[in-house]
């Protein structure tokens, strides 16, 4: 992969509502329920990752639903770098909840 790649992340890809079938590719315990895309922009952000959201884009397997794509720098195997932004969107859903009790 040439060294500015970018790679693509659906929200479909750590959507824990979403059947692998139906384009997950994380673990359910690793994935996240209904993420956002402000969420997941957020979280790649924090992570350094580069985001650059196309708003216009639908994916493939859920053609009629344009929630649009992300686009992060490649630092390492793809897997691994949605599997951070799931954590981290864990991480910040959690903090909100402390900071409303």
């Amino acid at each position: 992969m040439p060294k500015n790649a970018k790679s693509v992340v659906w929200p479909a890809y750590i959507d824990a509502h979403r059947t692998r079938k139906e384009g997950r590719i994380l673990a359910k315990q690793d994935s996240v329920g209904a993420p956002d895309v402000k969420e997941i922009i957020h979280a790649a952000n924090e992570l350094g990752l580069n985001p650059t959201y196309e708003d216009e884009k639908a994916y493939p397997r859920l053609w009629w639903g344009h929630k649009g794509r992300l686009r992060i720098d490649a630092k390492g195997p793809k897997r691994s770098a949605i599997r951070r932004i799931a954590r981290a969107i864990k991480a910040t859903r959690a903090q909100a909840i402390l900071e409303d009790k």
